[in-house]
């Protein structure tokens, strides 16, 4: 009976991977494609959440983040503004004199409001639950101010349209969010 090299071949594999991820981990990359990152923002505390797989962080002082799996966020000072690079975040923010997200394509500055922040490569989806979003290009031109229901993409060389978002893309927008 032959002995096959699948168990060596296996155990090779991991002992790469596993190498691979040390040496992200010494120059600084973060390897973790499918799981939630267990990340968070100065005074914020993070809680886990599945269905859908996602990270909820209480920031105190009313501002709640609710962030997709992959979503990348940055900031030094959460209770004013937060930088987005990818995916999406449902922000519940209360009254208060100013909080922005910026992502690579667009600046959302709101006041007491419930709303989602969506970028993916080229475009930023802003909708609005509840209260008004003042949504511009990163520049500051072009500003335009959502109310509920209300969206806006955001992309390079097209004007800023307000739209009542249809009902479909609203439900598939705030699924990701388990709501």
């Amino acid at each position: 009976m032959r002995r096959g090299t699948g168990g060596r071949r296996r155990t090779i594999a991991a002992a790469r991977a596993g190498l691979f991820a040390a040496t992200c981990m010494i120059v600084g990359m973060t390897l973790v494609p499918h799981a939630v990152q267990a990340q968070s923002l100065p005074g914020c505390t993070a809680t886990t959440l599945q269905d859908p797989e996602r990270q909820v962080l209480d920031c105190g002082n009313g501002l709640v983040i609710d962030k997709e799996a992959a979503a990348s966020l940055t900031s030094q000072t959460p209770q004013s503004s937060l930088e987005l690079g990818s995916d999406a975040v449902l922000i519940e923010v209360s009254p208060r004199d100013s909080f922005q997200v910026l992502t690579p394509h667009a600046i959302a500055t709101v006041r007491g409001t419930v709303f989602a922040v969506d970028t993916q490569e080229g475009v930023t989806s802003v909708f609005v639950v509840k209260g008004k979003v003042e949504v511009t290009r990163r520049d500051g031109s072009d500003p335009v101010l959502l109310g509920p229901g209300d969206g806006v993409d955001v992309r390079e060389g097209e004007p800023l349209t307000v739209r009542q978002w249809p009902q479909p893309r609203v439900v598939q927008l705030l699924a990701r969010f388990g709501r």
